[in-house]
């Protein structure tokens, strides 16, 4: 049976008239009957082409200041009806319907609006009815009907009837329901989330996905749903692979917690920091974060806080890293970090991240509230005889920053505004501090003075008795424990400052 249909027909009924144009023209071209209303009506009668307005087929006019035009059934039977049924053909012609065979429609812009910071009440205008009735219906009638549901799929639709003479197979118009489908649900679920105070409910729609070499290994498909280009400008580089955007994810996260510190840069490796340091100068932040672990450097990402100079990008060009992101660069410091063609180089917006994460867990998902807070010495209880010092104070800052976005368990030690070395996802708190204490011996660091933060409290005494042997003076943790006492008579024995938080940082 032969399903490519020829277009003798289209209903027209748009936001936005960008690209409409050369479709009006070319469905004229074709002899194509054009109904319309409104200021599309308008557009296509500016354009001395004739159109017939929808009130001429329904006999009513727009009413309720244009929130019914279309809403009738000689619209809606000439979309739906089915060219194939007999009673439907019949009822066609006792009514007097007429067949629409093309539906164009563009929303109105309901998230545009949001975003724009609008009114309620001009919010509330921006919710499509008509519109979207439209698509719907055109959408599941997709054996006769050709849909075009948004202002993003006007292009392809020229190219349709353009290379097909005004003809469409029945896979072009089931491609273009599906697109229409994508189109109504990402709008319902944005009109959704406006309303939604149910935190048990959890709907998302992200139009602008996009496919990546492949996933974790090459054996796995990987894609990216998000608005890339919003987050980052990129200069330079391959293109990013899934592996790439988690430590750029986890890079983003790190150094936000030094947003309004010092010039600081972070070296990470697998979601993880290998080296980050604080200095007057970015040059010499990345010197000494670099410096902290340069086998584990090796095909890292680098991150800033501040502008990437020449004399740092010089640094820098000396070492195999896969991404360097920077809120800004000097010219001549991007045209040195080009020098190695596969590097990806990536300029850092200002951007508020969602406040919801979201994760696949069985056959389903987890969300949960992003982590938001961030030690700080307010929150700083000191529970031991020997309180910390001011250098120790800022130095359990600096390594509870870094301990909260690690993997759990984890143990941080730091210095001067240094990262000394760390435990990371390790089975227990113990295992961990003692990778710590190996890898800071392996680069030679002395702990003598240094700081230790843990994500979780001690459920025992070991781990501040092992960190005092190793040189540990001051530590934060969370507390917590039932057995907290037995670290702290530990600390006041043997002279080791410890401050509580009161807040856990788990990260799995």
């Amino acid at each position: 049976m032969n399903t490519t249909k020829k277009i003798q027909s289209a209903l027209i009924s748009v936001f936005s008239k960008e690209g409409l144009e050369p479709i009006v023209r070319k469905l004229h071209s074709q002899n194509v009957i054009l109904y319309s209303t409104g200021g599309t009506e308008d557009f296509i009668k500016n354009l001395d082409i004739p159109v017939i307005p929808v009130e001429d087929v329904t006999s009513y006019p727009s009413i309720l200041g244009g929130r019914v035009k279309t809403l009738h059934p000689k619209v809606f039977g000439g979309i739906l009806n089915r060219q194939d049924n007999e009673s439907d053909v019949q009822q066609m012609e006792e009514f007097n319907i007429p067949q629409i065979d093309l539906v164009i429609v563009d929303l109105y812009p309901f998230e545009k609006t949001v975003a724009s910071g609008a009114s309620e009440a001009d919010i509330i205008e921006k919710i499509d009815i008509g519109g979207i009735s439209l698509i719907r219906a055109a959408a599941k009638n997709f054996k006769d009907t050709v849909i075009v549901a948004s202002v993003d799929q006007y292009g392809l639709l020229l190219d349709l009837i353009t290379d097909q003479d005004g003809a469409t197979t029945l896979e072009d118009r089931k491609l273009l329901a599906t697109k229409a489908f994508h189109v109504s649900s990402h709008y319902d679920t944005a009109i959704f989330n406006y309303f939604n105070t149910d935190e048990t409910i959890y709907k998302q729609s992200i139009a602008n996905g996009q496919v990546l070499r492949y996933g974790e290994n090459p054996h796995q498909k990987g894609f990216f749903f998000g608005d890339f280009d919003a987050m980052f400008k990129k200069l330079h580089g391959k293109e990013l692979s899934y592996n790439n955007l988690l430590d750029v994810d986890a890079a983003v996260n790190l150094i936000n917690e030094f947003k309004n510190d010092g010039p600081t840069l972070a070296i990470l490796k697998h979601n993880n920091a290998c080296g980050l340091a604080t200095r007057s100068t970015i040059s010499d932040a990345y010197e000494v974060a670099l410096a902290c672990d340069p086998t584990s450097a090796f095909g890292g990402v680098l991150i800033s806080n501040t502008k990437i100079d020449v004399k740092t990008a010089t640094e820098i060009n000396k070492l195999f890293c896969e991404v360097v992101i920077a809120p800004e660069y000097d010219t001549e410091a991007i045209t040195i970090l080009q020098e190695k063609k596969n590097r990806i180089i990536l300029v850092q917006n200002e951007v508020v991240l969602p406040q919801k994460q979201v994760r696949s867990c069985l056959n389903g998902i987890l969300v949960q509230e992003r982590n938001n807070i961030t030690d700080n010495k307010e929150d700083l209880r000191t529970v031991t005889i020997t309180a910390p010092s001011e250098q120790e104070v800022l130095d359990l800052i600096f390594a509870s920053k870094i301990c909260k976005n690690t993997k759990s368990n984890t143990i941080v030690f730091a210095k001067n505004g240094t990262l000394i070395a760390s435990g990371t996802g390790q089975t227990s708190r113990v295992d961990a501090l003692l990778q710590a204490i190996e890898k800071a011996n392996n680069f030679h660091f002395d702990l003598h003075g240094a700081v230790m933060a843990s994500d979780a409290f001690f459920p025992f005494p070991d781990c501040v008795e092992i960190a005092k042997k190793a040189g540990i003076t001051a530590v934060i943790q969370p507390g917590g424990s039932i057995k907290d006492e037995l670290s702290i008579n530990y600390c006041n024995e043997n002279k080791l400052a410890m401050v509580f938080t009161g807040t856990r940082h788990f990260k799995h």
